[in-house]
């Protein structure tokens, strides 16, 4: 039998992540049931390392899952985590929208999560549905953020370009597909489109004929429907009001989370 130090098996692919994969598998001695991550030592990216720092430099807050154990071997490196529920992507994927009421309570538990890396000074740059999990047992009613491979200290530097988008295309911000260094208002501007789309249920720009367009200017499109976001009449009120709160704030500002969740919790009946 094939152990990951000497007592983590490996069971079924789960999933994938921004680099690697994930798997499900089990503590042979204790029994209990882990996610474990994989990365090949051949990757150009040697991104799980980072990641697993991050966890640690993370632990012990609320939504942050548990690293068990890092490590390699001759062919990969292995990050075994706490295993979690579903992804709120799986979860849409079921239903076509959500409710107001239960968009804005995940807006409120996201807004805590991300207050929480914030606060240690880190930039998550790819908050998607896929990324945000459901806890199980005692902790099935709040959510965990995953996935730190593009995750970073922010920059003091806003006169700072990337050479590519960092994160997701479908939910970057707009700083994002102008190659612009991303800072805190970047991961909540992501969250703004997250919500959307569990209100709508489909963003313009999620459209099957975007699919066989170069990626630049795919990328332009993009940018500018998003920036189309707050004049179209479909988009829902709160999403208008949140989204202009998050655009005007500058590259070194601390966002007001509390501002944001008050503005939450004033659409929940």
């Amino acid at each position: 039998m094939n152990l990951i130090n000497k007592k983590y098996k490996i069971m079924n692919k789960i999933g994938c992540g921004s680099f690697g994969s994930i798997y499900k598998g089990i503590n042979i001695r204790t029994q209990e049931e882990v996610a474990i991550k994989i990365e090949s030592i051949q990757s150009q990216l040697k991104l799980l390392k980072n990641e697993s720092t991050i966890y640690q430099f993370l632990t012990n807050n609320k939504g942050i899952p548990q690293v068990k154990w890092f490590g390699r071997d001759e062919t990969n490196y292995y990050m075994v985590i706490e295993l979690l529920g579903n992804s709120l992507q799986r979860i849409k994927e079921t239903s076509n929208t959500f409710s107001l009421n239960l968009t804005m309570q995940i807006g409120i538990q996201i807004l805590l999560l991300l207050k929480t890396i914030h606060d240690k000074g880190l930039v998550h740059r790819d908050i998607k549905p896929d990324n945000f999990l459901i806890g199980v047992g005692n902790n099935k009613k709040y959510l965990y953020i995953i996935d730190f491979g593009f995750c970073k200290t922010v920059s003091n530097d806003n006169t700072k370009r990337v050479n590519s988008l960092i994160g997701s295309l479908t939910y970057a911000s707009i700083n994002a597909h102008n190659f612009i260094e991303q800072s805190y208002r970047d991961d909540l501007e992501s969250l703004g489109y997250m919500l959307l789309y569990f209100l709508v249920g489909n963003l313009d720009w999620q459209d099957d004929i975007l699919e066989d367009i170069h990626f630049d200017e795919k990328n332009r499109l993009v940018c500018a429907m998003k920036e189309a976001t707050c004049r179209k009449k479909e988009t829902p009120s709160i999403i208008v009001s949140y989204l202009e709160k998050i655009r005007i704030l500058g590259f070194n500002q601390t966002p007001d989370y509390n501002e944001l969740i008050e503005l939450f919790k004033r659409e929940i009946k």
